[in-house]
């Protein structure tokens, strides 16, 4: 596979986050609630431009948004993929599957996958976990004009082997993680189909507050995040809760709502801020 050089890449991807009177009218009808610190890009495919943005250079622990740049890593890299890998990309892009994001994490080198990806594709804001906690990809740094960026990339440029199987996992989406988690908040609730997402929690514990029809196969990055102290990472000690993804026909809106909750905060009462948060957002750019 041809790998294109950065300056091709970043003519295909152009685009600046700058505030404008517009994106403040659409900040005006998306009220943040007190206590969540929130940031979001949307960038319209069909007009060619950002048209909501709210701190989107701010950054945020990525927790399970980073497997995009697993995969995307992992697929650049070899020309074939054998089947038991094309099982642990399934369910690591459908159902967010964290056993399965270890494994490529440790094959590709821990935090050099973030700096290879990061580089290739400009991502300014990305940076790798802590020295000190080289396999916590969870604790890998980002922003939502980053996460933009990302699938821009797909959609624009990367080779349509890793654009069509990335893409089509995350089109299928399952309603519950492997750990047991409901990951329909934000875009799969409050955005009509068609729809493609990658979600990310992290710091609501080990045990799934409801049912949800997935088992729990592995302890989720939220438990790890709870016993590892002095990170350094964004937001430490605080819940985070990201949706991510494509919205609208011909995937005209590319979404990233990144939000960190106050300490102690509840899974439900997380989802109902960033589900809310994602349903006005979308509204106000519709």
């Amino acid at each position: 596979m041809r790998i294109k050089p950065m300056a091709a890449v970043a003519a295909v991807v152009p685009f600046v986050a700058l505030a404008t009177p517009a994106h403040a009218a659409v900040a005006r009808a998306v009220p943040v609630p007190a206590g969540t610190t929130a940031a979001w890009v949307v960038f319209d495919r069909k007009a060619g431009k950002i048209v909501a943005t709210r701190y989107a250079h701010r950054k945020f622990r990525s927790a399970s948004v980073v497997k995009i740049l697993i995969a995307i890593d992992y697929l650049e890299r070899r020309k074939s993929v054998p089947a038991a890998d094309a099982r642990l990309l399934k369910v690591m892009l459908r159902s967010s599957d964290d056993d399965a994001a270890s494994a490529f994490w440790d094959r590709g080198g821990k935090g050099q996958i973030i700096v290879r990806t990061a580089r290739k594709l400009g991502l300014s804001d990305t940076t790798p976990p802590p020295a000190s906690k080289p396999g916590f990809w969870g604790y890998t740094s980002l922003s939502a004009y980053d996460v933009v960026r990302t699938y821009r990339y797909l959609l624009d440029s990367a080779d349509a082997r890793v654009r069509d199987l990335i893409l089509g996992h995350l089109r299928a989406s399952t309603p519950c993680g492997t750990d047991g988690f409901d990951q329909t908040f934000g875009i799969p609730r409050a955005v009509p189909r068609p729809w493609a997402v990658k979600q990310g929690w992290s710091g609501f514990g080990a045990t799934p507050p409801g049912k949800c029809d997935a088992k729990s196969m592995a302890a989720p990055v939220s438990w790890i995040a709870q016993r590892a102290t002095g990170s350094g990472v964004p937001d430490y000690g605080r819940p985070v809760l990201h949706t991510t993804g494509l919205a609208g026909a011909g995937d005209r809106l590319v979404m990233a709502v990144l939000t960190a909750h106050p300490a102690g905060s509840t899974w439900s009462a997380s989802v109902k801020r960033v589900t809310d948060l994602t349903a006005a957002l979308h509204r106000s750019v519709s």
